[in-house]
């Protein structure tokens, strides 16, 4: 009797953290991309020019991408639930901030910070992936990423609370929001084991894994393509075609939840087909529907569809890569998820910039797409080399 207590604790402390991982990755991911639905309104308040809105949209992603590895590690040595809390608490500060900034350095400043929120995805993969055997890691992991759906709430949400009652309604409904979650974790979940003797040294050790590196640059495609388009589709679509930012906001939204919502079924397809001859047929479909965009470019419907389909792809993507994630090194799940993590958000970060750049060079962004072709052409040979033709091996 005991025992069977024991498993059914066991088994909802696991779907407690399943539930609430993801709840407060989609709270986070909120705060973390809620520049990109309010741009129009930031640049009419700031002044911005074309490439300081690109910055503005950029600066979260990069603390977001380089702090997942140390708090990736620290999730395993203290625990998820602990550091889940610790980061909400942290981001209520620079929540509180934004509406009461009036210069575009301030601004920029309280980005970085609120970039701390990007780091949820390492925290909520390290906390949840410990509950579940590997056999079903695949599909628990791309529940969990289901998280990122935050992106799109955001995109169709703040623009509107933004329309009826101010700036600083948003902000305060994004704070509350994140007080819920932490009030939820501290009554729902049961903190995650964790090895109190791990050191960042040994954490660090799966940067020696060739394989922590391959992974890094396949989501740094996948997960960075649904970064950079969920931040500039309403700029995109704004600048292109002259769209209001809440129906901007309304596409952008459905890129991402397009992106998200087929992430569990690329981790469940991983589950049954070797997941590297499945990606082979994601970095494909990336650069055919990238090379569809440069010729989308004075096509209203064309553009959305390619977008669209982009966002399609890259969620398989996303959820067919993190299903190999716990099998790189075990033990240190949150140092790889932290790494393989900070690889993706650097995806997303550099793009808006260049596009930013390639856009007041060129006067158009042809070039910058271009460039996301090749990427994609890159890492199919990368792929092809190493794994298909190569025989490498993460999961049999």
């Amino acid at each position: 009797m005991d025992k069977k207590k024991e498993i059914t604790g066991n088994r909802f402390y696991a779907y407690s953290a399943l539930t609430m991982g993801t709840l407060a990755m989609v709270a986070c991911f909120m705060a973390w991309s809620n520049f990109a639905p309010l741009t129009a309104t930031l640049t009419k308040m700031f002044g911005l020019s074309e490439s300081e809105k690109t910055l503005l949209l950029a600066t979260p992603v990069l603390l977001g991408s380089i702090m997942r590895i140390p708090i990736g590690i620290l999730c395993d040595k203290y625990g998820g639930k602990k550091i889940y809390i610790i980061l909400m608490l942290f981001l209520l500060i620079p929540l509180f901030m934004v509406p009461r900034v009036h210069n575009f350095g301030m601004l920029i400043f309280l980005a970085l910070l609120l970039g701390m929120a990007g780091t949820s995805f390492a925290v909520g993969i390290s906390y949840v992936s410990v509950w579940f055997p590997p056999e079903r890691q695949g599909a628990v992991l791309g529940i969990a990423g289901l998280g990122n759906i935050g992106n799109a709430v955001a995109a169709l949400t703040l623009p509107r609370i933004q329309l009826a009652a101010g700036l600083s309604a948003v902000y305060n409904f994004l704070m509350s929001l994140l007080v819920v979650m932490i009030i939820l974790f501290l009554i729902f979940c049961k903190e995650m084991p964790v090895n109190k003797e791990k050191t960042f040294a040994s954490a660090f050790s799966v940067a020696k894994e060739a394989n922590t590196w391959y992974l890094s640059l396949f989501y740094a495609l996948t997960f960075g393509l649904f970064m950079s388009f969920s931040n500039l589709t309403p700029m995109l679509l704004n600048g292109l075609f002259n769209l209001t930012p809440v129906m901007a906001g309304l596409y952008a939204a459905l890129f991402g939840i397009v992106c998200t919502l087929v992430r569990p079924v690329g981790g469940s397809l991983a589950d049954k087909i070797r997941p590297m001859s499945l990606l082979q047929w994601i970095f494909i479909g990336i650069a055919l529907f990238a090379l569809w965009l440069t010729f989308s470019l004075h096509s209203e419907g064309m553009f959305i569809w390619g977008v669209i389909i982009i966002g399609l792809f890259a969620g398989l993507g996303n959820g067919i890569i993190f299903k190999m994630v716990p099998y790189v090194s075990k033990g240190n799940t949150g140092a790889v998820t932290g790494f393989v993590g900070a690889m993706g958000g650097l995806g997303g970060y550099f793009p808006p910039i260049v596009i930013g750049f390639i856009k007041t060079w060129t006067g158009s962004y042809q070039l910058g797409i271009i460039l996301l072709v090749l990427a994609a052409i890159l890492c199919w040979i990368v792929l092809y080399r190493v794994f298909i033709h190569g025989g490498n091996r993460i999961v049999q």
